[in-house]
């Protein structure tokens, strides 16, 4: 048969030790292609890029042509690949053999143009910068080279054009967490400490990460506490309850946290921007249980607290409800205390009244009628005397205890106005804070995704 005559023919006399050319001066110009099949895993903390490639080696061995004449017009034949020259083309990034199938054959025309085509699992090593995670771009580079023959003996070139490699996706797997980009190639000679120069055709493989599961798992669980914890703010501040629910939510952070730890990648290199988003959301959770902790302290009613300085009253009571639209509580204040007032002065008459209720009107009354009534009201005031002094003595007590207690009132109430004033300040600020860091760090990832 043709086939078998026309291999004994070319491997009878074949040496596969040396290099194809009938004159050593002559350059064996190697053209490889890529093509990118699937992104297999990314591993972040060993920096580590797993893919699975399609490549390509075409080259010109000048001891296997033949006339197709002479072979029932045969101009292409397989051969097996341990019995002819192959040139030693590596990947510089390789640190690991990935599992690989074997192609035993390669394909030769009657020119003596050899195609080696065959798929590779690649295990190279890429610097990953994650700072952007889950909205990164990554640039890993493979490059092919030859080991030991310098570039006059080994030169590297593109098959394909430069455009026809970069935007070619036709066999890319396109359904997992990364998608392809776009391949560059570019064509480099290199020496080491001035000896031979070295061919080099790098490959960039640039490819981007899908960040809408993380943005869903990750993003806004923290996004709805945040708002929750914005929305605690409208809880009274004197009724203790938003201190156990601000605690209630920094406790279901704390278990968020946790959960996602293992999600986020993890490398010595430095902290991805979204674990610095977490940690500041954290920080403003402490500071929002912190203001709360403040302000339930202020307008909590006790016996021992003193009157609200008058520069506190300035500020917050004028100056800040002013500024922050609040209605002044201040003036209610003065005016129930006004009433207050009022009222002391009128139980003052009534009681002082009370206690003189032999009064009368006409002098000339007062002195006929004052022997007998002097004589009658003498032999009763010794009597009494004693239980009126005790009764007077009993209702000044209770007067003063009511009077210390309406102070105890006014003073929380005033404390209560500051508490009031001052929450909506901090809340304003605390809100400020969250807008101003929402927007930042969206703007930030914006950027840095468009370039």
């Amino acid at each position: 048969p043709a086939l078998r005559r026309l291999a004994h023919n070319l491997l009878a006399q074949y040496q596969k030790g040396t290099r194809p050319v009938r004159d050593w001066r002559t350059t064996t110009n190697v053209a490889i292609d890529l093509m990118v099949y699937a992104i297999l895993s990314v591993d972040e903390k060993n920096q580590v890029l797993t893919t699975y490639i399609w490549y390509r080696q075409h080259w010109t061995d000048e001891f296997l042509k033949w006339d197709p004449a002479h072979f029932d017009n045969l101009t292409q034949i397989s051969l097996p690949i341990e019995s002819i020259w192959v040139p030693d083309i590596l990947i510089n990034e390789f640190v690991d053999v990935g599992k690989s199938p074997h192609v035993p054959y390669v394909y030769v025309s009657h020119h003596g143009e050899v195609q080696n085509l065959k798929p590779i699992q690649v295990m190279t090593a890429c610097s990953l910068d994650i700072y952007n995670f889950p909205f990164d771009v990554q640039n890993c580079s493979l490059t092919f080279t030859s080991w030991l023959h310098h570039i006059r003996d080994i030169n590297l070139s593109l098959w394909r054009q430069p455009e026809l490699v970069k935007f070619d996706r036709s066999v890319f797997m396109n359904q997992g967490e990364w998608e392809l980009l776009y391949v560059l190639s570019h064509f480099q000679e290199f020496s080491v400490k001035s000896s031979d120069s070295y061919a080099e055709m790098k490959f960039y493989v640039v490819i981007r990460r899908r960040p809408l599961f993380y943005a869903v798992s990750l993003l806004l669980p923290s996004i709805f506490l945040m708002v929750m914890d914005i929305g605690g703010f409208y809880l009274p501040p004197h009724s203790g309850e938003r201190v156990s629910f601000k605690i209630t939510l920094l406790l279901g952070y704390s278990v968020f946290l946790i959960i996602v730890s293992d999600t986020l990648p993890a490398t010595a290199v430095g902290t991805p921007l979204i674990g610095i988003y977490f940690v500041v959301c954290m920080a403003l959770l402490v500071i929002s249980l912190t203001e709360t902790i403040l302000i339930v302290r202020l307008v909590h009613k006790q016996d021992l607290q003193p009157h609200v300085p008058e520069w506190v009253k300035h500020l917050l009571l004028e100056r800040a409800t002013v500024l922050l639209c609040v209605r002044d509580r201040k003036k209610f204040s003065q005016s129930r205390t006004q009433s207050l007032d009022l009222s002391r002065q009128v139980e003052n008459n009534d009681s002082t009244a009370k206690l003189t209720p032999y009064s009368c009107e006409d002098p000339r009354e007062c002195g006929a009628v004052g022997g007998m009534r002097s004589s009658l009201a003498f032999a009763g005031r010794m009597e009494g005397s004693a239980a009126l002094q005790e009764v007077l003595r009993e209702t000044t007590a209770i007067r003063q205890l009511l009077e210390k207690r309406e102070e105890f009132r006014d003073i929380a109430r005033e404390w209560l106005q500051v508490g009031y004033v001052l929450d909506v300040l901090l809340f304003r600020v605390y809100l400020a804070a969250v807008l101003a860091y929402s927007i930042t760090l969206g703007t930030l990832w914006s950027v840095w995704r468009d370039a």
